[in-house]
This record gives C-alpha cells, structure tokens and sequence, in this order.
C-alpha cells in the first residue's frame, strides 16, 4: 500500500467521481457517524487516531480543495465546521479534538473532493506533521 505522500503526490484534480461521490451514493460502504440533508461523516478507514472521522459535503459544487473555495462556498464551509464540532461531542472528545484539512499535493491532499479529518481520542502534538 502506498504512503498518504505517495498517494497525495499521485492523485490528480479532475472531473471523475471520487471515493467520496460513490461513499455519498451509497456504492462503496462506509461507517456513516452523523448525516444531514448537506453533509455525511464516517470513520476513516485508516485511523490516524483513536477517533478518526472524515466530513464531506454531499454536493462537491467544484469545492475540490479549500484554495478552490469561493464566496458561493462559505455556507457549506460553516457547515463542515459545524458538523464537526456536532460530532466531537457525540463522539465523547470534550477534552480536544483537531480538524485537518489537506490542500494539494504539498498538503497530502490524495481525494479531490473537500474534506475535513477529526482527530481525537488521543493527545495530538505540535507541530504536526
């Protein structure tokens, strides 16, 4: 299996769906932790964490990356953010938690489709990574 380096600096920003898109439309499956009508959250299937959860939005709307982010972005930015402090608690993290979003292939960015990592469960150090 490749590294999440190898893999961000392999991965190519296009129009094909992503594992996400088919993790939306149920095609691939996944431990789906909280679900609204804009977002869906699941366990990362390669926990960096004790509590590993990946946020995407439901629609992608060419939010490939947070440098892609424009002015008809910031409702849907709120709500990842929202939704991760919704499922911090839920998860039991009242002691800290860190949200991570990959941008690009210095970032280790490997899925084109905007996402935010929760990490918790486990004291995080710094700097990271």
């Amino acid at each position: 299996m490749a590294s999440e380096k190898d893999a961000a600096l392999a991965a190519v920003p296009n129009d094909n769906p992503t594992i996400f898109d088919k993790i939306i439309k149920k095609e691939i499956p996944s431990t789906v932790v909280y679900e609204d009508e804009k977002v869906l959250a699941f366990r990362d299937i390669n926990p960096q964490a004790p509590t590993h959860i990946v946020i995407i939005p439901k629609v992608k709307d060419g939010l490939t990356g947070l440098s892609k982010a424009e002015e008809r972005h910031v409702e849907i930015l709120g709500c990842l953010l929202y939704a991760a402090k919704v499922i911090a608690k839920q998860e039991g993290l009242e002691d800290g938690y860190r949200i991570v979003i990959n941008d690009g292939p210095s970032g280790c960015q490997s899925v084109y489709h905007i996402h935010v990592h929760l990490l918790g469960g486990r004291q995080m150090n710094w700097p990271p990574g």
